[in-house]
């Protein structure tokens, strides 16, 4: 069977997950150190770190030469990455943070399973370790949640980042770039709205019935436009990179 090649439309469906990863790693690792407690400073750490390792896998098969990553991630310029405003956006409060890290790993292994039995095997292997991963982060989000919902004032806030964090959620089930041909070619099972239903079930299941205004799309949820917090985050990843561009790390 001859080697299924990846062709520009597929790579910029697979873009846009790498880079959702990316940067969902990036943010858990702004938390460092400030984090309101240590066991979160170690357990964001963690999470951010296996992010950051999913992102480096996908990268890996896009260009399929690692030497090349650092190059390709840093130099681009903001409007050629396909991350959705989700991991984009700033979020100074702890809550925020929180509920950001369980509304995103609510969908990643929705996301992940749709490549456990892909035409590309390296996919499949790369989706394999990163759902066992995945529970990991998962099993930490739901607990933290879980014992917070319980105390009356962090429940109040946890529902009023809510009201915050889920509006950018629904760009991560918006259509992607090269979805369709990534799916014709079986690299992919099916759609990322198609999850939407599954998702919104587990964040109800967990915080109950939310208003329905919460669940419109604004018009700017696109992965080509890109959020106004997106240039201080793209600044801060850049820092050690351009301290010398040419260094091998």
């Amino acid at each position: 069977m001859a080697e299924l090649v990846l062709t520009p439309p597929v790579k910029e469906f697979l873009l846009a997950f790498a880079d959702d990863e990316h940067l969902m790693g990036q943010q858990h690792t702004e938390w460092i150190g400030i984090a309101p407690f240590l066991e979160e400073d170690m357990a964001f750490a963690s999470i951010g770190q296996d992010e950051l390792g999913h992102a480096f896998m996908l990268y890996t098969l896009i260009l399929k030469d690692p030497s090349d990553i650092d190059t390709y991630v840093f130099n681009r310029t903001p409007e050629e990455w396909r991350s959705c405003r989700l991991v984009e956006s700033t979020h100074k409060r702890w809550e925020e943070a929180l509920i950001r890290h369980w509304c995103y790993d609510m969908a990643e292994d929705l996301r992940w399973n749709l490549f456990s039995d892909s035409s590309l095997p390296e996919l499949t292997s790369i989706s394999e370790r990163a759902l066992k991963e995945e529970t990991y982060h998962r099993r930490h989000a739901e607990a933290l949640v879980e014992n917070l919902l319980t105390v009356s004032s962090s429940k109040s806030r946890l529902m009023k980042a809510l009201e915050t964090i889920v509006p950018q959620v629904l760009g991560l089930f918006s259509p992607i770039p090269g979805e369709e041909e990534a799916i014709s070619y079986g690299i992919v099972s099916g759609k990322h709205s198609d999850l939407f239903p599954i998702w919104r079930k587990r964040l109800e299941r967990r915080f109950g019935v939310l208003d329905p205004n919460l669940f419109i799309p604004a018009n700017d949820e696109s992965r080509t436009r890109i959020h106004p917090d997106f240039d201080h985050l793209f600044g801060r990843i850049r820092e050690v990179f351009l301290l010398d561009p040419e260094a091998v790390w």
